[in-house]
């Protein structure tokens, strides 16, 4: 039987007996059970997507399942890719849930929070593999709807996650409007709703209609990926959400966004004009860059992480650009490049987020908050979180030997590397994107110091992170695991070359992008290289050379005071907190970020020049949010208002407002 069918089914049999096993076990079992079919679901549909990648493809269609349409599952090179990605962070969260819930029978280890966990595994598993209109969009809606209730698992303890639930059902519904419209459109203008009965026809699309369906569908995938200006739902659900269904929604399902886009973009519309990839890196540059600074100037360190995820499906978003406008330009070499660097990309940042959503999760288990001012001291509390954290660190920083470094290279070697004869647009749009990595770079670096440092480093600056304990050991088990799939991403990238060449072949970017032996990365048809792992060990080396010197020939050390200016030991008053480190950064973007800032002045009731209190706030909205939502909000709340003075009660009113329309759909239908 095939491998895929196989694998993908036990998938799905397990995730409905992990959701069982969340119903009917009590809460001492609970937890374990259905970490473990979490688990053993992730294995399995991680095997489906490694034998999808390496060349076994697998179809079926069930008639009777649906009414009229019936369901469709195909299973490509394409898809078996977010199969891997999403099986993978599934058995990690799966490992972590078991510490992380516990066994208090409360929140995300209630009944029905731990029923649902393996169920949305199953949704996500779902949606590559959907291989017609109406089966894509029912595992869609699964993944959406057992998502949003994963997120409003403690919505009774907080108004902040009713408030967080109710921007992600809004925004994910409205996004779920916009791709049932794009795709039913593409549906009958192919006269098929199976993929193979797309692709067949989209030659034959006017441009209108090509051009429609890829701006409805781009709106509504890039929303659920949390790409800017579609974004306010992320930062809020994500860190509201308990944070192993965080992990999840930011590594795993965010890339199913991705996944849309380009499964309508590039296989089943088949590219398209130059002007469709110029939106689309328009759209990944913005969420990128504002991602990066929003997340640089966050001290709630789950906001922080949801922030960074938006900067890297922009830097996703625009391989995915860069790679449309290569290839319009027929420049082979560097679309292929460039598609590999977006996919490499979502199995990095899968890695690293998963680690860090983790990594919060379990300093929120050991201190109670999120905010990184009341932090700080938790390297002595928790060394072993401490340091599977600065490895997802190194990873979102993209530094070596981080595994974000490498697909960050690989986009802009693409980048550089495009011939100038590609045309005037891809001359001036290239060294743009080049200037928004090497932006984002920089700034994601001192986002991570920040959050390492002030985090972690230090004096503890609460009563709760002094009396920080380290994490459970299962916790510590699935950190580490996704700490070692990001050592080996970073160290052995060309894993992935045979799985990416299928992609791209696939995609007809007839070029294979990456070669080479376990050691060298090469770029097909571009002149570079490089070496993982030798840069990894030339760090490590110079980093344990320079400390072995160091301690060779100083002198004994010996323990003593810190220099601290005569004015007294040092306190946790006298370092750096979040705020404090970000107040450059947030000077010199002031005018995109917009932060206000308020001074109270208390005066002494004896005398308006002695002061009794000064009270300094300062705050940093979400500037999209406040300028692009808020009046929209406000206006939808005033039209819902004047509309309740329709509602009288009055059952004589309610018989002439049917009687109008009656007449007005009856006029229509003459003129027409």
């Amino acid at each position: 039987m095939n491998r895929v069918a196989v694998a993908l089914c036990a998938a799905l049999a397990l995730a409905g007996l992990g959701a069982s096993a969340g119903l009917v076990l009590p809460a001492r079992w609970r937890s374990a059970a259905v970490g473990a079919a979490t688990v053993a679901a992730g294995v399995a549909g991680a095997v489906a997507g490694a034998a999808a990648v390496s060349g076994t493809g697998w179809q079926v269609r069930v008639a009777g399942l649906l009414p009229l349409a019936g369901v469709t599952l195909a299973v490509d090179a394409l898809a078996g890719w977010f199969l891997l990605l999403v099986g993978g962070v599934a058995a990690v969260v799966g490992v972590y849930t078991v510490g992380y819930t516990g066994r208090t029978g409360r929140g995300p280890a209630a009944r029905g929070a731990l029923a649902l966990l393996p169920l949305f595994v199953a949704a996500m598993l779902l949606v590559p593999v959907a291989g017609s209109v109406s089966t894509f969009l029912l595992a869609w809606e699964l993944m959406a709807v057992t998502s949003l209730l994963l997120v409003l698992s403690e919505h009774r303890h907080s108004p902040a996650v009713r408030t967080a639930g109710l921007w992600y059902a809004a925004m994910t519904q409205a996004g779920f409007v916009v791709i049932l419209l794009g795709l039913a459109w593409l549906a009958a203008a192919v006269g098929g709703e199976s993929f193979a009965a797309v692709r067949a026809g989209a030659a034959e699309l006017s441009p209108l209609v090509s051009s429609g369906v890829f701006l409805l569908c781009m709106a509504g995938f890039a929303s659920k990926a949390g790409a800017v200006p579609l974004h306010p739902w992320l930062p809020r659900a994500h860190a509201e959400a308990p944070s192993h269904v965080s992990a999840l929604m930011s590594a795993a399902m965010v890339k199913l966004g991705v996944y849309g886009i380009v499964r309508v973009a590039f296989d089943l519309l088949g590219g398209g004009p130059r002007w469709w990839w110029l939106l689309l890196g328009a759209v990944g540059a913005v969420s990128a860059l504002y991602g990066i600074l929003q997340a640089a100037v966050a001290t709630d360190l789950k906001r922080l992480l949801a922030f960074s995820t938006s900067e890297n499906i922009g830097l996703i978003l625009l391989g995915l650009a860069a790679a449309g406008l290569l290839a319009a330009a027929g420049q082979l070499a560097g679309a292929g490049a460039a598609l590999a660097a977006a996919f490499l990309h979502t199995a990095n940042h899968a890695g690293f987020k998963a680690l860090l959503f983790c990594g919060a999760g379990s300093v929120l288990h050991a201190t109670g908050t999120r905010d990184l001012d009341q932090l700080g001291g938790l390297s002595r509390r928790m060394p072993v979180t401490t340091g599977l954290v600065t490895v997802g660190a190194l990873g979102a920083a993209a530094l070596p030997p981080g595994n974000g470094f490498v697909s960050e290279w690989l986009l802009l070697q693409a980048l550089l590397h495009q011939v100038p004869a590609g045309g005037t647009v891809l001359t001036i749009a290239a060294p743009v994107a080049v200037a928004v990595v090497a932006l984002t770079a920089g700034v994601g670096v001192a986002t991570f110091v920040k959050a390492l440092g002030t985090g972690f480093l230090a004096r503890p600056r609460s009563a709760a992170a002094a009396a920080a304990i380290e994490s459970p050991p299962t916790m510590l088990a699935g950190m580490g695991l996704a700490a070692a799939v990001c050592t080996g991403l970073a160290v052995v990238p060309t894993v992935a070359a045979p799985a990416l060449d299928r992609i791209a072949t696939g995609l007809r970017v007839e070029s294979a992008p990456l070669h080479g032996s376990g050691i060298d990365l090469r770029l097909a048809g571009i002149a570079s290289s490089i070496s993982p792992l030798w840069i990894a060990v030339g760090v490590v080396g110079i980093a344990v050379g320079f400390a072995a010197v160091a301690r060779a020939a100083g002198r004994p050390r010996r323990r003593a005071r810190a220099w601290d200016c005569g004015d007294g030991p040092l306190t946790a008053r006298m370092e750096y907190t979040a705020t404090s480190f970000a107040e450059p950064l947030q000077r010199v973007f002031e005018d995109v970020l917009a932060p206000e800032q308020d001074v109270d002045v208390t005066h002494s009731a004896e005398s308006a020049y002695l002061v009794r209190a000064v009270e300094y706030r300062r705050r940093l909205p979400d500037r999209v949010e406040s300028r692009l939502y808020r009046p929209v909000i406000v206006a939808a709340d005033a039209v819902g208002r004047a509309a309740c003075r329709l509602a009288t009660g009055s059952v004589h009113r309610y018989l002439a407002y049917m009687l109008t329309a009656l007449v007005a759909v009856l006029v229509a239908g003459v003129l027409r």
